[in-house]
């Protein structure tokens, strides 16, 4: 073989290899896969919660080395700022339709997840939410699904323990007006009538407030054993310690917003063995897998899981599993096998009825010892 042939050989040998490197990348695809959530502001630390959830899972995924389709997948998260407030979240819902996700973790706030979950459903693109108001999966929308407990489920549950296990027969309730805090309200006080509570005063307050000192003077009025507070853990955490300023020693309940470590940080000392909140799912310290989350949490993001990160790195793998089966990465596609679901993950065993809400989702009732949930004895 002369020198020309064998650089002609050489040659050819490269085209080919060539060829072969770009069809083992077009043998590739990105899965963007889209999350919305309160990154700043006063409830920044569920966002980030939740986004780290979904976050590890992904990157477990990534490890796997998933092949849908007949290519090899990469998930990529593009993880927005809704700040909680429902402008900015049909915002960063089209933004994140706009570039091409295949699915929409989030909201965490009801208030959001409603007006954005029409948009995401006309667009034919999966929306799996935390957010707890019973309305969102009661539109008929194919492409919502609801991966933790509803307001209906935490609400009830608060009002059976308050009359059953509390004792309490006279009951204040305040709510911060939006979504998710009127609709957990509503829950509690239809359980909570039912269980024989009266309802002494009903107040009305927002999720920037401070002060809710004439509110509570009005309350103490009133002869509430217990306050059943609707809204979010930032004015929990004020609410609590100003109830101690005037010497309100009765129970302060909430729902599953008030539900973590940062209320403790929040409210100080004032946040006792007197505070009651629900939150969906089995403890997650007293399973062997949920011991493992933790563990796993702490070790890549240097704190400890709050509340629904778990339930968020479940949803993840659901919609993986599902594009699996379906062997499709698109929604249209993989929706069904979403809606046949039957996967015990970290946070419960995930089943959805014909609303796309989960079958069952088991209650955890904690209060706080330290500043820290603590599961109480049911």
């Amino acid at each position: 073989m002369n020198r020309r042939q064998t650089c002609m050989k050489l040659m050819a040998a490269g085209v080919l290899g060539l060829a072969s490197l770009y069809a083992v990348a077009g043998d590739e695809q990105v899965v963007r896969i889209g999350l919305t959530g309160p990154l700043t502001g006063s409830q920044a630390a569920i966002g980030k919660d939740d986004e780290n959830g979904v976050r590890l899972a992904i990157e477990r995924l990534n490890a796997r080395g998933l092949v849908i389709g007949g290519k090899k997948t990469h998930f990529e998260l593009d993880s927005q700022d809704d700040a909680g407030d429902p402008r900015t979240g049909m915002t960063v819902a089209q933004n994140l339709l706009d570039a091409n996700v295949k699915v929409i973790f989030g909201p965490f706030n009801s208030g959001v997840a409603i007006p954005i979950s029409n948009l995401v459903n006309n667009a034919s693109i999966v929306m799996a939410t935390v957010a707890s108001n019973p309305s969102i999966t009661q539109h008929g929308y194919p492409f919502v699904f609801r991966i933790s407990a509803s307001d209906t489920q935490l609400g009830s549950r608060m009002g059976d323990f308050a009359a059953r296990q509390l004792k309490v027969t006279r009951v204040a309730v305040v709510d911060d007006r939006t979504a998710y805090g009127q609709g957990v309200a509503d829950e509690f006080v239809r359980s909570a009538k039912a269980n024989g509570i009266q309802i002494v005063d009903r107040e009305y307050t927002t999720d920037k407030a401070t002060d809710f000192m004439s509110i509570l003077t009005r309350i103490k009025g009133a002869n509430a054993q217990a306050i059943f507070y609707g809204g979010y853990y930032a004015q929990a955490g004020a609410l609590r310690r100003q109830m101690k300023r005037l010497g309100m020693n009765g129970y302060l309940m909430g729902g599953d917003a008030i539900c973590n470590a940062e209320l403790g940080k929040l409210g100080g000392d004032a946040v006792d063995e007197r505070v009651y909140c629900p939150q969906g799912g089995p403890v997650l310290a007293q399973t062997p897998e949920g011991r493992q989350f933790m563990e796993d949490y702490r070790k890549r993001f240097a704190t400890d899981p709050l509340t629904y990160s778990a339930a968020l790195y479940d949803g993840m793998n659901l919609v993986a599993q599902a594009m699996e089966k379906a062997n499709s990465i698109d929604p249209e596609k993989y929706r069904a096998a979403l809606v046949d679901t039957n996967f015990q993950g970290i946070s419960g065993h995930y089943q959805f009825d014909g609303n796309r809400d989960l079958l069952h989702s088991p209650i955890t009732i904690y209060t706080y010892r330290e500043g820290v949930p603590s599961p109480t004895k049911q």
